[in-house]
Parts: C-alpha cells; sequence; structure tokens
C-alpha cells in the first residue's frame, strides 16, 4: 500500500477518486465527525460528478449499516464516506484507495487498521493521510505520520508496534509478562498501592527533596487520595448504544480518568456527535465521575448511594489533617442547621454523614455541590 501524507487538498481527492474508478475499483473516505459527512460527500460529489456516493456511521441503525455496506461490496458506491466503523470485519478487495482525513487525530494502530481496509487483491493501493502542516502539529503526531508513511510494506505490522511502543512509551509496569500479586490485586489497585508507598518515601525518607511539592499539596488541601463511588444503580455504557468492544472500552478509560469538567464535556459532544443522543446509563457514568471528582476535593473517602440513602465517609485516619481544617467544622454548621436532612454516624472504623431522599446519581453530585458553595461561603477569608 503506496501511503501519501499530505495537507488538505481538492486536487488531490479528485484525482484520487478518479484514478480508482478508471480502474473500476472504490474508494473509502474516512471523515471521523458524522455532522460533517454529508458535506463531505457533496464536495466528493463536486469534485468527481459521476462518482456514486454512499454514507455511513455509527448513528445509524444496524439494518441502514447492513444496508449501505452491502450496497458498497456489490459495486452499488463508487466512494463510501464514513467515520472508523469500517476500521475492522471489511474486506472488500475492489477498494483499493483509502483517504483518511484529520490523519493526526488517530492512533497509529487505528492508522494502521483502517490502512488495512485496502490492498487486498493484486491490485496496487494508496492510502492518502491529510493532515495539517507539520509545524502546527504535536512531536507525537508527526512521529506517528512518518512512522505510518515509512512503514507500508506487507508485515510492517509489527514495526508499526514498536514504534508506537516507542512513541508512546512502555511505562514500568505494564510489560509482557507480570508476576507477584499484580496479577491478583489487578493494575488499578496495584497503581494505588504503588503511588501511597512512593508518597510515604517523599514524605518520610526523602522530604528535603520534595519539600516545594509538599508546599505545593497543602496549599491544594488534598485531604484523600481518590474517593470510591458505590452506587445500586445500572451506570455503564450500554452495547446498543456503542457495541464494538474497544471503542466502549475506550471510553470507559476516557471518561474515568478524565481532567475536569471541561473534559467531560468535550467526550459527552463527541459521544453525541458519533453515536447520537447519550443515554440515561452513560449519563450516570458521567456524573459519577463528577462526584468522585467533588468528593475528593471535599475530603470524603467513599461516597456510596443505597436506595435513595446517602452515605459520605470521612477520612478514615483520625490524624488526618482534614479534622483540622476548616471543612470538617463547617460540615458539622451544615448538619446543626439542616438536621432534618443529615445525621452523622459514627462506627469504630468510620465516621460518616448519613443524608436521606436522595433521588439518583445527579442529586448525589448536587447535594455535593451545595456543600462545596457553602463550605466556600463559610470558611475564612485567608482559609485556602
Amino acid at each position: 500500500v503506496e501511503t501519501i501524507v499530505g495537507i488538505f487538498e481538492q486536487a488531490t481527492i479528485r484525482d484520487a477518486i478518479a484514478y480508482e474508478r478508471k480502474r473500476g475499483g472504490q474508494a473509502f473516505f474516512v471523515h471521523n465527525r458524522v455532522a460533517d459527512l454529508e458535506e463531505i460527500a457533496a464536495l466528493v460529489k463536486k469534485l468527481v460528478p459521476d462518482a456514486r456516493v454512499g454514507i455511513a456511521h455509527g448513528q445509524l441503525t444496524a439494518s441502514k449499516i447492513e444496508k449501505v455496506m452491502s450496497d458498497f461490496i456489490e459495486g452499488e458506491f463508487d466512494v463510501l464516506v464514513c467515520t472508523t466503523i469500517v476500521e475492522s470485519g471489511l474486506d472488500i478487495p475492489n477498494a483499493n484507495t483509502i483517504i483518511i482525513n484529520q490523519a493526526h487525530n488517530y492512533g497509529l494502530s487505528d492508522l494502521h487498521q483502517m490502512r488495512g481496509r485496502v490492498g487486498r487483491s493484486n491490485r496496487k493501493a494508496f492510502c492518502y493521510l491529510f493532515a495539517p502542516h507539520e509545524s502546527v502539529l504535536s512531536r507525537d503526531a508527526r512521529k506517528r505520520l512518518r512512522a505510518i508513511e515509512e512503514f507500508s510494506d506487507l508485515g510492517s505490522g509489527m514495526h508499526i508496534a514498536l514504534k508506537d511502543l516507542d512513541i508512546r512509551g512502555a511505562g514500568d509496569l505494564l510489560g509482557a509478562e507480570q508476576s507477584g500479586f499484580i496479577n491478583e490485586v489487578g493494575f488499578e489497585m496495584y497503581q494505588k498501592i504503588l503511588e501511597e508507598a512512593v508518597n510515604e518515601l517523599k514524605d518520610e525518607e526523602f522530604p528535603e527533596l520534595f519539600s516545594e511539592q509538599r508546599k505545593e499539596k497543602k496549599g491544594e488541601q488534598k485531604f484523600v487520595e481518590d474517593t470510591q463511588v458505590e452506587t445500586d444503580l445500572n451506570i455503564y455504557i450500554p452495547e446498543s448504544y456503542l457495541p464494538i468492544v474497544s471503542e466502549r472500552l475506550n471510553f470507559y478509560n476516557r471518561i474515568a480518568y478524565s481532567n475536569g469538567e471541561e473534559e467531560l464535556r468535550q467526550i459527552s459532544r463527541e459521544l453525541i456527535d458519533r453515536f447520537g443522543p447519550i443515554p440515561a446509563q452513560v449519563l450516570g457514568l458521567f456524573d459519577t465521575v463528577r462526584i468522585r471528582q467533588k468528593g475528593r476535593s471535599l475530603g470524603f473517602e467513599k461516597v456510596v448511594l443505597k436506595g435513595t440513602t446517602l452515605r459520605l465517609y470521612f477520612p478514615s485516619n483520625k490524624e488526618s489533617a482534614y479534622y483540622s481544617s476548616s471543612h470538617f467544622p463547617i460540615l458539622l454548621s451544615w448538619v446543626q442547621a439542616n438536621a432534618q436532612r443529615g445525621r452523622f454516624k459514627e462506627s469504630p472504623k468510620y465516621l460518616s454523614l448519613v443524608i436521606q431522599d436522595i433521588d439518583g446519581i445527579k442529586a448525589v453530585y448536587l447535594q455535593l455541590r451545595e456543600f462545596e458553595e457553602y463550605i466556600n461561603a463559610m470558611a475564612p477569608k485567608n482559609d485556602n
């Protein structure tokens, strides 16, 4: 497959599709934004008036997608304008040109997978990767495009995988072979244990080396490393909404490790654009992440919603800086002022705040926001 990297040019699109049609072949045009597909299809028709153009994306029903793909396989269309739903599972020997727009936004493995849709016959195949000029691309994006252009021969997948590993980094914990208890507790828990051990070493063994970092942390008032959220509600990404397993796992990971509200909104917009209106279960997933982030900033170790009862667990370490901060006495005052809504409950291990009549995961988030606003309003002006 001959791979050509360049900027978006109408002349290149026209010549590539015209050449493929001239030899009786078909072409893919990949653009991963559903809202723009009609515009892209219109552009292709304008550039190559005789071309028959079909459109396929994840927001179509399964039957419509099947119909479009069947028509394309049978030669009813010359060009298929589509999203990355064509990334795998297609074997169309007559399609030997693929144009991938905004190629700098894709990972190296994604580009390799999409390029693999062509070159499945004895004809020479072409892959056009459109991206902005190198001068405005990130360093990693430039490396990815150079790698996919360089390794275009049959059997180059291993070279691409190694290059991808070099670009993204192998990490210290995700080697091909693992031993010890990481297999028993899972990587996320192992990572958490490791982080706690590293922080302990920083504080106790090498305090002078990390004095500035400790000052910054103190200024942030980070009372807990993370907040655990438990609920009996159905919070997940339905298979009917996002049928491709790898895509679901990718969005689970992106949502879970998002950094703030703006990133969550960006993911939400992407889901709507690619797959349509977001189901209630997925909205609940977004709110769960918001609760985790808000709970961490407020100093709650665990947030539990069972039925309509909300339990907020304070730090289990009785020596925690949380109890000497302004947060704790301010919440005490909130409970005194709202005795009909909340009460404290103490056990040998935990102190918790119990609130009744919390209807759903959104209500949990709104309650935490109420606490945040109350603390901000009541906190001393010089308190961080």
